[in-house]
């Protein structure tokens, strides 16, 4: 079974964050520069909160706040979700699918050290499909596709 450490290992990428007291304009331009859907919300180094595009909808737009006036803690979702290293790839898919996220932080000795997207999750199980077709299909006829 997959763990999320191993979902991190593929990934290699950094894990964007914006602190609490900054602006939801500020979240909105780092979320469209680095071409991401969620934003964890930390202070310090401690995880206090994600900001997501439904907040920004729900949040934001709907409730007619100003986004150059507005502060992540008055808008992020918290408490946060989060998973560690060890969570394998089904634990995550239930948190996931019960709470209905897309995100979870990844947390180490409280920590954030990276982000699994239920995409991630997708690539695995299709990678995994992918390698099944593939042995079913060498035993059926013996050679490779």
């Amino acid at each position: 079974m997959p763990s999320v450490q191993s979902i991190l290992d593929q990934k290699q990428e950094r894990v964007v964050s914006i602190a609490e007291d900054q602006t939801v304009l500020d979240a909105a331009r780092l979320m469209n520069e680095s071409r991401i859907g969620a934003l964890v919300v930390t202070r310090g180094d401690r995880v206090v909160g994600i900001f997501t595009e439904r907040d920004v909808l729900c949040r934001v737009v709907a409730a007619a706040r100003d986004p150059a006036h507005t502060v992540m803690q008055d808008v992020m979702t918290s408490p946060v979700a989060c998973c560690t290293p060890q969570t394998t790839d089904d634990e995550c898919r239930a948190v996931m699918r019960t709470k209905r996220l897309r995100h979870l932080p990844v947390v180490d000795d409280d920590r954030l050290v990276g982000m699994v997207s239920i995409g991630d999750l997708q690539q695995i199980t299709q990678t995994a499909q992918e390698k099944t077709i593939q042995y079913l299909y060498e035993y059926l006829y013996g050679d490779r596709v």
